[in-house]
């Protein structure tokens, strides 16, 4: 009979609104219904005041500590002490590059917090969503200055050297893998699917009466930029016939404040242009079915998609730039999409006609994108978590 284990989860959440903090939600929730799993530790970030984290998921029983800030440089600190009080049998960081922080002494510290959380004792796996090899440092805004750019290559891959001194590595896109064993001579670097977070019933596939939405959905401003698909929308409307609204889901980028709002003072004159704010999780499954379709107006990647595995568990066609690691994670995971040039407004006006004016179509992309969403659950991913963890504890 296998061991029911103590794990302690690092990693943002609802209502905090930090980067993977989405990703951070499921993966708590799949955790706690994991009938292997007796207890779960959520070390979280502070929420501002006033607000707390009302997480009342069925499942083992839950503990919360509040003891990291983005941006503190005491964060690898306050982390390893609460290990130390909760006395975890094994850690699971949900992370990325800036998850503790986008200034660059407090980013280089959290990077640090899984290797010191195996030197405490505490054995330590990580979900590492990209790897400074394929980030585009000017698209993502970290900066566009060469000197600096050859500095945080530098910096970057002496921190994941320092990463990959944890347990065990795992990433979503086969490429992470082959670039971490090739450039660092890896060997506990392991391939985990990303995983849909929720699977409802199969969807209708139909659309409510009205425009047909044209949505997106993230954090805007560095590498998602939303004038592109504003501009698109336009030209298509020029020459067709079917009415179409604009859909702009989320907020800006930690890095990109204000962008948002600049964007509606430049297209005020656009109609059918909506700015939802914040999406809270219970309005999450409103805001994909009442889509005719999900645009990533991407200028780069960083890795994998939460948003493209959430479009197709609501069974929605998606139109994706043809940028590399999408392109890949689209054929590896068996989605389907209509693909655009990127930042080409004319490029994703085609693609989203062709979409719109087509409800066979659409909804063969749609009907494409959900079986591959139910084929990878978060269910069994976190079933694939808990082998890696047995393994590693069995070592």
């Amino acid at each position: 009979m296998n061991p029911k284990l103590k794990v302690a989860l690092v990693s943002t959440h609802p209502p905090g609104k930090e980067t993977l903090n989405e990703y951070g939600y499921y993966l708590l929730k799949h955790l706690q219904q994991n009938e292997n799993i007796r207890e779960v530790v959520l070390i979280a970030d502070r929420l501002p005041a006033g607000e707390t984290y009302g997480i009342n998921n069925a499942g083992c029983p839950l503990t919360i500590e509040t003891v990291w800030k983005f941006n503190s440089l005491m964060n690898p600190w306050h982390i390893i002490k609460a290990l130390k009080k909760t006395k975890p049998d094994i850690v699971l960081f949900n992370i990325q590059f800036l998850s503790f922080g986008d200034k660059k002494i407090a980013a280089a510290l959290g990077l640090l917090i899984p290797f010191l959380s195996k030197l405490a004792g505490f054995p330590a796996v990580v979900l590492l969503h990209n790897i400074m090899e394929e980030v585009d440092l000017k698209g993502a805004g970290i900066t566009s200055n060469k000197l600096l750019a050859a500095l945080y290559r530098f910096v970057g891959t002496t921190l994941t050297r320092f990463v990959l001194a944890a347990d065990m590595v795992a990433v979503t896109i086969p490429k992470f893998v082959e670039t971490l064993e090739r450039k660092y001579g890896a060997k506990n670097v392991a391939l985990v699917p990303h995983g849909s977070f929720e699977v409802p019933p199969q969807p209708a596939f139909t659309l409510p009466a009205g425009p047909k939405k044209v949505m997106t959905f993230g954090k805007f401003g560095t590498y998602k930029k939303v004038e592109v698909m504003i501009d698109a929308v336009e030209l298509v409307r020029k020459k067709s016939k079917t009415e179409l609204e604009i859909v702009i889901a989320g907020t800006d980028s930690p890095n990109k404040k204000g962008y948002l709002e600049r964007v509606k003072e430049q297209y005020a004159h656009v109609n059918d242009l909506h700015f939802t704010g914040y999406v809270q999780e219970e309005d999450v499954p409103a805001i994909f079915n009442d889509s005719a379709v999900v645009v990533f107006p991407y200028t780069s990647t960083t890795g994998s998609s939460g948003v493209l595995h959430q479009a197709g568990s609501y069974g929605k066609a998606v139109i994706m730039p043809d940028l590399g690691d999408l392109g890949e994670l689209m054929r590896e995971e068996g989605y389907a999409g209509e693909l655009f040039e990127s930042e080409n407004a004319e490029s994703l006006a085609n693609a989203i006609q062709k979409v719109v004016e087509n409800d066979d179509y659409r909804r063969e992309l749609g009907e494409k994108n959900y079986f591959a969403a139910v084929s990878l659950p978060m269910g069994d991913i976190t079933d694939w978590y808990y082998l890696h963890f047995l393994r590693i504890l069995k070592k």
